[in-house]
């Protein structure tokens, strides 16, 4: 048997539950050591993000842990590996069965607990940067709510492969940080719009949008010819005012990305682009996850309400198991 976090109205609950069938021969098993909070974690126990079909019902994407079983189909694993691995879901447990694909080998020097902070941010920012915005090396980004998990992580990554960052968060403390990491530029959305504070800076060549809502309009004017507006987020309201003119004059787009709902090839062809160009830099210290603070499992409730307050820097991580 097996236990997991399980939602009951407003309530969470740390339960026994059904383990799982017959290991499919391309998966993996993991006994799972750390998992990780998200946003998307809030939304899906908020009622608002249905897992994709097939997907387990557990909240949680992404953990790390050690191997304890392999697919007959599946080589380069063995029986008590140190692993992480991006989830469509799941997380929230003492095991998890995922695709071998989209498990990978902690980062060299790396514990359990600060390899559990790197799949989903990572991933996201790899993604989203050099894949749906297709960044070239001196281009300028725009990062919203820079401070949280994700942010963190594409500043650092950002910086690293020569783009400049221009961060936006509501507070000055979070902003130091940014600086720290490596934004060359800041704003605290509490003195009003970011406008011409980024437009003094020379403006974007992308936007990473997790807000959308009014947002867009803004991001729009700051947005240099041929820029590129990468939405993966909804905190503003789904709904925004977006000025055709101006996308169709200056070449803009605005592009909707998410990670959860890809196919396990497309998991897995980002998975092995941040295993050959992001790992050497987390193993030889160049960038690494902020890590906020951590929680045990039991109080996932609270470390989920942390975070729904806007009070972490960083990732928010929660302990199952030694």
């Amino acid at each position: 048997m097996m236990k997991a976090i399980k939602v009951n109205g407003d309530s969470l609950s740390w339960e026994t539950c059904d383990d799982f069938g017959e290991l499919p021969s391309d998966h993996l098993e993991i006994d799972v050591v750390w998992t990780a909070v998200n946003r998307a974690d809030l939304m899906q126990r908020a009622g608002m993000y249905a897992p994709p079909p097939g997907a387990s019902n557990i909240l949680g994407l992404e953990v790390s842990g050690r191997v304890a079983a392999v697919g007959d189909a599946v080589s380069g694993f063995e029986i008590g590996d140190e692993v992480c691995a991006l989830l469509t879901g799941g997380g929230y447990a003492t095991k998890v069965v995922v695709p071998a694909a989209q498990v990978l080998p902690i980062p060299k020097g790396y514990s359990l607990e600060k390899a559990a902070a790197v799949p989903e941010v990572f991933a996201t920012a790899w993604l989203n940067l050099y894949e749906e915005a297709r960044l070239k090396p001196g281009e300028k980004v725009l990062l919203h709510a820079a401070a949280s998990g994700l942010g963190t992580a594409v500043i650092q990554l950002a910086t690293a492969f020569g783009n400049p960052v221009f961060a936006t968060a509501g507070d000055d403390a979070k902003l130091e940080i940014c600086r720290k990491l490596g934004a060359s530029g800041v704003w605290n959305r509490k003195e009003g719009s970011f406008i011409d504070a980024v437009k003094a800076w020379g403006g974007v060549d992308m936007i990473l949008d997790p807000v959308g809502g009014n947002y867009i309009a803004d991001d729009q004017k700051v947005l240099n010819a041929d820029g590129r507006i990468v939405l993966i987020g909804l905190l503003g309201g789904r709904y925004a005012e977006v000025d055709l003119g101006v996308m169709l004059v200056k070449g803009h787009r605005l592009i909707g990305s998410t990670l959860r709902s890809r196919s396990v090839d497309d998991k897995a062809r980002v998975l092995q682009a941040l295993y050959r160009n992001v790992w050497p830099l987390l193993s030889a210290g160049q960038i690494e996850p902020l890590i906020d603070s951590n929680w045990p499992i039991e109080k996932a409730a609270e470390a989920m309400d942390y975070v729904a307050a806007n009070k972490n820097i960083g990732k928010v991580l929660l302990q199952i198991a030694e």
